[in-house]
């Protein structure tokens, strides 16, 4: 399962932007790592693909100091020519983009962010990324959950026939408690605990989380609530 773990690689040199994008990347990626610029990215990421834990993903700013975006991902690309990037940058410079052409470098967000734009490409990325790493691994096992969803335990993705639906970890952890045991209503705090490792959680964030699968699937919904109990998957 660790093949199927979705990792990015976030550098950036201004502390507000790297607090603002390490929260978006979180609630799309299962695993976020952070530096500070240039240098410190490609020292992460020469041991993470040392350790075989190599990144799906490097967003990173231009402009840094110690070694800028542009010469960071050409070191990489040296390391691993397939590595795919994403440059965040307060300028529109051409010459930069003109130099990124042959790097890989599949976008290009410009500050002030446009979150809904920049959420709308990270989430596509997901997808490909999951949808690449899926085709190389054995379907261990699809559960039907009724006539329209299938879930595959092996990889974690949801799919409506043949359409994958785009879920959060958030999101994935639900469904994955409630196919635990699939006979059993889930209760709230055992939902808490599996989502978020902590039964304190408030109810309305899990009703949030909740609501969002269930509106992805509304066409044929599959989670039923029962009132005083929990959930179940019918």
């Amino acid at each position: 399962m660790d093949n199927l773990i979705t990792r990015v690689l976030l550098v950036e040199d201004e502390e507000d932007a790297r607090e603002i994008l390490e929260f978006y990347l979180d609630t799309v990626f299962d695993e976020v790592s952070i530096a500070c610029d240039g240098e410190q990215g490609l020292d992460i990421y020469k041991k993470a693909y040392d350790d075989k834990k190599a990144f799906d993903l490097v967003l990173t700013d231009i402009r840094m100091p110690n070694k800028d975006g542009l010469s960071m991902i050409e070191d990489i690309t040296k390391i691993n020519d397939n590595q795919k990037f994403i440059i965040v940058s307060a300028y529109k410079d051409e010459e930069y983009l003109f130099k990124s052409i042959n790097l890989n470098v599949i976008s290009y967000f410009v500050k002030p962010l446009e979150v809904k734009n920049m959420m709308e490409m990270l989430k596509k990325v997901k997808t490909k990324v999951l949808e690449e790493k899926s085709k190389n691994e054995t379907i261990d096992e699809v559960l039907r959950l009724n006539d329209s969803y299938t879930f595959n335990t092996k990889t974690n993705l949801l799919y409506n026939n043949d359409e994958l639906i785009n879920l959060s970890k958030k999101e994935t952890l639900l469904i994955q408690a409630l196919i635990s045991d699939i006979k059993k209503i889930k209760s709230k705090d055992f939902l808490k605990e599996f989502i978020w490792n902590d039964p304190k959680t408030s109810d309305a964030t899990m009703r949030t989380v909740i609501k969002r699968v269930k509106d992805k699937i509304s066409d044929n919904d599959f989670i039923v609530s029962k009132k005083g109990l929990g959930y179940i998957i019918k």
